[in-house]
C-alpha cells in the first residue's frame, strides 16, 4: 500500500536530508582539516629533528648515553610558553625536568624525589611564570573542568579574585612558588640541613611584570628567604 506524503511534510523531509547531508560534508570537511593540521605538525617536528640530528653529532651524546648527572631538578608550569632554552642553552643531561599544571611538587612527588634522592642533584628549582593558566583557573570555580584537571588544581592553592587582573595574577604565581618551596623544604629537610641541598623559588617572566626585561628568570626564593637582600645573601648565590 502506498501512503500519500503531505506536501509539506515532503519538503520538510527533503529539508531535512540536505541538511544532515551538508553537516556530514561539513564534519568530514572539518575532520580533513584537522587531519591535515596534525599532519603538518608531524611533519615539522620530524624536520626539526633532523636538523638537530644533523647539527649534534654522536660525540655529542656520548657523555650521556651511559646515564646521567643533571645539575639541577627543575620543576616547571607545562605550559608551552616554558621551554630548557630559556634556561639552558645545552640542556641534555644537565637538567632533570619535571612539569605538570602549576608547577607543582604535589602532583609530580615521585619525579622530584628522584631527582634529589637518586641523581642527588644539588638545586631543586620551582619555575612559575608570567600568566599562568593553572593559576588562573585555580583563582576561580574549577566546578566544570574534567576531574583529572580540577584533581590537579586542587592542590594549587592560591587567592580568589579576579583572574583578569594581570597584578592579581602575577601575586598568586609567586606566592605559589613560595609554597612550593616551602613544601619541598619541609619533604627534603634533612637534604637542606646537611648543605647537600638548595632549593630555589623562581618566575619565568616573559611579560616582563618585574621590569627586568621580557624573559628574565627571577629568583624570589632561596631556601625559604623571600627578601632579595637575603637572596643575594644566599650562600648559593655568592661567587
Amino acid at each position: 500500500m502506498i501512503f500519500a506524503v503531505p506536501r509539506r511534510l515532503a519538503l520538510s523531509l527533503i529539508a531535512l536530508c540536505l541538511a544532515s547531508g551538508a553537516a556530514s560534508a561539513n564534519e568530514e570537511h572539518h575532520a580533513g582539516g584537522e587531519l591535515e593540521q596534525a599532519r603538518s605538525i608531524v611533519h615539522n617536528l620530524l624536520k626539526d629533528n633532523q636538523s638537530y640530528v644533523k647539527g649534534h653529532k654522536a660525540a655529542y651524546f656520548a657523555p650521556i648515553i651511559k646515564g646521567q648527572q643533571p645539575r639541577a631538578t627543575i620543576v616547571t608550569c607545562s605550559d608551552s610558553r616554558v621551554h630548557t632554552h630559556a634556561l639552558d642553552k645545552t640542556p641534555d643531561g644537565d637538567l632533570f625536568m619535571v612539569r605538570d599544571i602549576g608547577n607543582q611538587l604535589a602532583t609530580a612527588e615521585g619525579s622530584v624525589e628522584y631527582g634529589v634522592r637518586h641523581l642527588h642533584t644539588p638545586v631543586l628549582m620551582f619555575i612559575g611564570h608570567s600568566s599562568c593558566g593553572a593559576v588562573k583557573a585555580a583563582m576561580g570555580d574549577t566546578s566544570k573542568l574534567e576531574p583529572a584537571i580540577r584533581k590537579e588544581l586542587d592542590t594549587l592553592k592560591v587567592a580568589g579574585g579576579n583572574a583578569d587582573d594581570d597584578k592579581a595574577v602575577m601575586a598568586n604565581v609567586q606566592s605559589n612558588v613560595n609554597k612550593q618551596v616551602d613544601a619541598a623544604l619541609a619533604k627534603f629537610a634533612d637534604a637542606v640541613k646537611a648543605g647537600t641541598l638548595t632549593v630555589v623559588g623562581a618566575v619565568y617572566d616573559f611579560r616582563n611584570d618585574y621590569k627586568q626585561g621580557n624573559g628574565r628568570l627571577v629568583l624570589v626564593n632561596v631556601n625559604g628567604a623571600t627578601d632579595a637582600a637575603a637572596i643575594k645573601a644566599a650562600p648559593v648565590m655568592r661567587h
